[in-house]
């Protein structure tokens, strides 16, 4: 079995199946809440540097093609490529091959589906190739703990290990307590938010997190 090396595969990687998960899914949760850690310190220099370690590690590719292309309940479905890695031998190539484009990769389209909705319409629904969704991972391991660090604790949409019952729950307690001053609750729908985020504006904000190509950049 060929040695790993701290930012990817030395000579020929080991089969997929005799893949050491718990080590690599444990550097991915270490270096994970050493970025937490370093926001919530205000270290801005150690938090970038730690995100660039991330998205060098091959740890983290391997964990995000395993979520990708073996958990997720989309992992037999094609983008426009028309490729899936549903053996184990395709999946580790497909790692490889990741690893080694991470710092040059060009997204592909989006394959567009449409789902009908409860009331008759139907929702737009974009398919990554399986390539993207990894990359997609792996930038979400860089840049979840530092956003996680930064978000306000009572915002319960879109967090892992938040859910609707969080919120329920505080709601409840704000409410039913001795010195409770609101007793309402304000329910509101923003018809098509997603669909009208402004992209430029969420870049911006990421400010200069290490994988935001920058004007000139080639």
């Amino acid at each position: 079995m060929a040695a790993l090396g701290v930012n990817g595969p030395e000579d020929d990687s080991p089969p997929w199946d005799n893949v050491a998960w718990r080590r690599h899914e444990e550097n991915v949760r270490r270096l994970r809440g050493r970025i937490f850690k370093a926001t919530k310190d205000g270290d801005w220099p150690k938090v970038r540097n730690l995100q660039k370690l991330m998205l060098r590690s091959w740890s983290n590719t391997l964990v995000s093609m395993r979520q990708v292309a073996q958990r997720n309940a989309g992992r037999a479905t094609a983008g426009i490529d028309g490729k899936v890695a549903l053996t184990s031998p395709a999946r580790m190539n497909r790692a490889e091959q990741t690893h080694r484009t991470a710092q040059t990769f060009m997204p592909l389209a989006v394959k567009r589906v449409y789902i009908p909705k409860a009331n008759g319409k139907q929702r737009p629904l974009g398919i990554p190739v399986i390539s993207d969704r990894v990359h997609q991972a792996r930038h979400r391991n860089a840049l979840e703990p530092e956003w996680e660090a930064r978000f306000e604790p009572k915002s319960y949409g879109f967090r892992p290990g938040r859910s609707c019952q969080d919120a329920i729950q505080v709601i409840h307690v704000t409410a039913c307590g001795a010195t409770a001053q609101r007793v309402w609750v304000l329910d509101a729908d923003l018809t098509a938010a997603f669909d009208r985020i402004d992209h430029d504006r969420l870049l911006a904000t990421i400010g200069d997190f290490p994988a935001v190509p920058r004007s000139g950049a080639g």
